[in-house]
């Protein structure tokens, strides 16, 4: 796990990375004043203010990016202002008082949650809030969630917890948890808005964030990274391949090896480097290459901490491998989502138009009942794997599903 890692840049607002929200925001804004009278020692409206929080919203809403703001804008005197250092260090991870929980896995443990919120408990160092940020807090362990859940029904005057997940759905966030919590729905960004802000705060050429807007299907981190990523755009075509390529038995058993190496490949892209500068700089710091007495009764504790940190990064693998396939997945069911789409005459945008021969090839040749199979078979894949079925057994099923359908 990873703590106050992010990185963040100057903004006009903290509020500004926040696309197609307007009605968060204005909550969010509405209980950062509050907040800023509570820190004065003023008195507020029951209600305006309170100590936990619960972000929700399909992939690529922006979750973390709105409790992050909400976070800087609790640290600011001007309410978020962007410009000063609480909101500087906050967005950057560096506040003293704002612990950001970013799972490196595919689980919080009850031993990290429990350390977190034993240091959350403390006086603000800067006199305003103490901040605890879980990011993917759907990931906690049942045990994790109830050490959570006891600091939130007994919570410290200035302390704040700001909790992401997917939906209000038990799968998601626990009924007790949930409960305790003022919920701020996001919902997904319009093309439109995702195009614009790549091209007026990345630099994207408006035809390329245009594309790349529309076929991520409003996530704005994948829209950047479509644009940016030769790989991302790769995978991309080799998944929008596959329906063409499923002729038998055995082709089925190819496309779902090409797609789990694709995944593979792009999950590599991401935490490759990192894994590697990690363990050199756990080296470095542990005295590798030292000489004398003291060199060497480091070095004989050196094992067992590599060890610790292999097990972390190979976590976090398998976390990006699986985010990786996911990402293919969607965009597999978006290019059914096309066909059925075009076999009906709706009169919608495609998701991906620059596929949209074979869309309409397809939609020729399968009725909507024959598409409609497709796309559960897709989700069907999705679901196996969120519940660790293995992904190359559950991405073969889907290809055999897709297939005879």
């Amino acid at each position: 796990m990873s703590i106050g890692v992010h990185s963040g840049h100057a903004v006009r607002d903290v509020f500004a990375d926040l696309v197609g929200q307007d009605d968060a925001v204005a909550t969010l804004r509405r209980a950062a004043r509050a907040a800023d009278q509570v820190a004065r020692g003023e008195d507020v409206p029951v209600g305006a203010m309170t100590h936990a929080w619960l972000f929700t919203g399909p992939p690529g809403s922006g979750r973390s990016v709105a409790a992050r703001a909400f976070a800087a804008a609790l640290q600011c005197a001007q309410d978020g202002c962007g410009e000063c250092p609480a909101c500087h260090t906050t967005l950057a991870g560096t506040h003293a008082d704002v612990r950001f929980v970013v799972p490196d896995g595919l689980t919080i443990s009850v031993a990290e949650m429990r350390s977190l919120v034993l240091r959350a408990a403390g006086t603000p160092t800067q006199g305003r809030w103490q901040v605890l940020l879980v990011e993917d807090a759907d990931r906690l362990t049942e045990a994790a969630g109830n050490a959570l859940l006891k600091a939130v029904e007994e919570p410290p005057p200035r302390t704040v917890f700001l909790l992401c997940t997917p939906s209000t759905h038990p799968d998601d966030i626990s009924v007790t948890i949930r409960s305790r919590c003022r919920t701020v729905t996001l919902r997904q960004p319009p093309a439109e808005a995702v195009a614009r802000v790549l091209t007026e705060r990345d630099g994207i050429q408006p035809d390329v964030a245009g594309w790349a807007a529309s076929a991520a299907q409003g996530h704005v981190g994948r829209a950047r990274r479509l644009a940016r990523d030769p790989q991302a755009r790769t995978t991309r075509e080799a998944v929008l391949a596959v329906p063409r390529k499923l002729t038998g038995v055995g082709a089925c058993f190819d496309a779902a090896q090409a797609l789990i190496e694709a995944a593979e490949a792009e999950a590599v892209a991401v935490t490759g480097d990192l894994a590697e500068r990690e363990r050199e700089e756990l080296k470095t710091a542990l005295g590798a290459g030292g000489t004398g007495r003291g060199a060497a009764n480091a070095a004989r504790g050196t094992a067992g901490q590599l060890k610790e940190l292999e097990r972390r990064q190979k976590s976090r693998a398998t976390r990006a491998q699986r985010d990786a396939l996911d990402r293919a997945l969607v965009d597999l069911a978006g290019f059914y989502r096309d066909v059925l789409m075009l076999r009906l005459g709706a009169p919608v945008p495609l998701v991906h138009e620059d596929a949209a021969e074979t869309s309409r090839a397809a939609a020729r040749k399968w009725t909507p009942e024959e598409t409609l199979r497709r796309i559960d078979a897709v989700l069907a894949c999705r679901e196996a794997i969120e519940v660790n079925v293995k992904p190359r057994i559950a991405v073969e099923s889907m290809m055999l599903a897709l297939w005879h359908s």
